[in-house]
């Protein structure tokens, strides 16, 4: 068993799923795996999903980094499998780009595991209104800020078995596709998470520009769905190489 190399909370999870051609993530596909596709009424569906939540009371190998336990962070990620020898399938994801507040952070996660973070100004703002919920993340450079905001109901609902909102959430692996060697893989461990009603939501993104070319059709495209998942504790794993 791999030992947990960091601790943390995420919270106040939004997550934007767009549908995208397969082809255009070839690119980023790891060696070893394949794409995990979401099948409803019998069309499978090919997602991204852009993510923003709250990274907090982080510790890595039980201790806290001061200044470094608690920040935002956004990700574009995308949904994969691996076929293990037994016939199981470890349902995954992998990591277009991600967004965070902290220069270390971002040095730590690319020498050392050549995760794709990249370090940018960012703010967020969790509140109570009178019937809901209001939660906003933003980041950017310069003036070309960026946001994702929702309105919720206050009382997060379990989440429907075979439910999209079960797809996008129940991925308990991350993969990374290394420059020298072999695909590294690592564990994430979280209960099963809570989503609130959602009655409203805002996307203003620039996909092309923060996520590169090939993601420009987004900047036109409705999500086909968008959620906010409670989150809770999450025990992230030491990484391994696939044979």
């Amino acid at each position: 068993m791999a030992r947990t190399f960091l601790t943390a909370e995420w919270r106040k999870l939004i997550m934007a799923q767009y549908q995208v051609d397969p082809a255009v993530l070839a690119p980023w596909l790891p060696p070893g795996l394949e794409l995990d596709l979401y099948t409803a009424g019998d069309i499978p569906r090919c997602y991204v999903s852009l993510v923003a939540f709250h990274f907090d009371r982080v510790r890595v190998k039980g201790v806290s980094i001061p200044f470094h336990n608690s920040f935002e962070e956004v990700n574009l990620r995308f949904y994969v499998a691996r076929t293990m020898p037994d016939g199981t399938r470890r349902r995954g994801v992998v990591f277009i780009r991600e967004f965070v507040p902290h220069g270390a952070i971002t040095f730590i996660a690319n020498l050392l595991y050549e995760e794709p973070y990249l370090t940018v100004p960012m703010s967020h703002s969790i509140h109570a209104m009178p019937h809901g919920l209001f939660v906003s993340y933003r980041w950017g450079h310069r003036s070309n800020w960026q946001r994702l905001t929702v309105e919720a109901l206050p009382n997060p609902q379990l989440i429907e078995p075979g439910s999209e909102e079960e797809f996008v959430t129940e991925h308990y692996w991350g993969y990374t596709k290394r420059s020298r060697g072999p695909t590294s893989e690592y564990g994430v461990q979280h209960p099963r998470w809570t989503v609130y009603p959602l009655h409203k939501f805002g996307i203003e993104v620039d996909f092309a520009e923060f996520f590169g070319p090939a993601f420009a059709p987004l900047n036109q495209q409705k999500p086909a769905s968008v959620l906010l998942a409670e989150g809770s504790e999450v025990a992230v794993s030491t990484g391994t190489r696939l044979p």
